[in-house]
């Protein structure tokens, strides 16, 4: 399971350090797409053949599942990291999150989420004062124990 915060900074070339922690868990080749709420996922092969495979069984005839399909691959793209442990990054997906410079990245248990700061620091000021409604929700009594 991936899971941690960390802040890096994107270089000028879009070369972006990930923690070690992460590099060994996802692999030498993983697959960098364009993500919900204006971020980017990070996925195993072994990750990423799942989504592909629940994709391929989705009607092609529903606009919803057109659209999302085209979405979701047009912006993915094979990587690996380089010596240092950077990942360079498309131009597109770096457009795609508002990336410019500091970046956070998440572990998000199946997955990598690269967020530009601004955007997560965004994104968890709008949802922390709601994290108890949305647990509420999510989990329904007896069937989560914390």
């Amino acid at each position: 399971m991936l899971m941690g915060e960390y802040h890096h900074n994107i270089d000028e070339k879009n070369r972006l350090v990930i923690p070690s922690k992460f590099r060994s868990e996802i692999g030498e080749s993983f697959i960098v797409t364009r993500g919900l709420d204006k971020c980017l996922f990070v996925y195993s092969l072994v990750e990423w053949n799942k989504i592909v495979d629940k994709l391929k069984t989705l009607p092609f005839t529903q606009k919803d599942a057109r659209n999302f399909t085209r979405f979701f691959l047009s912006g993915a793209a094979m990587c690996e990291f380089d010596r240092s442990g950077r990942v360079s990054i498309t131009s597109p997906l770096i457009e795609y999150a508002d990336i410019t410079k500091e970046c956070v990245i998440i572990g998000a248990n199946d997955r990598l989420e690269i967020w530009a700061k601004e955007s997560w620091d965004k994104f968890i000021s709008d949802n922390e004062d709601q994290l108890s409604d949305i647990a509420e929700n999510l989990f329904s009594v007896g069937d989560f124990n914390a």
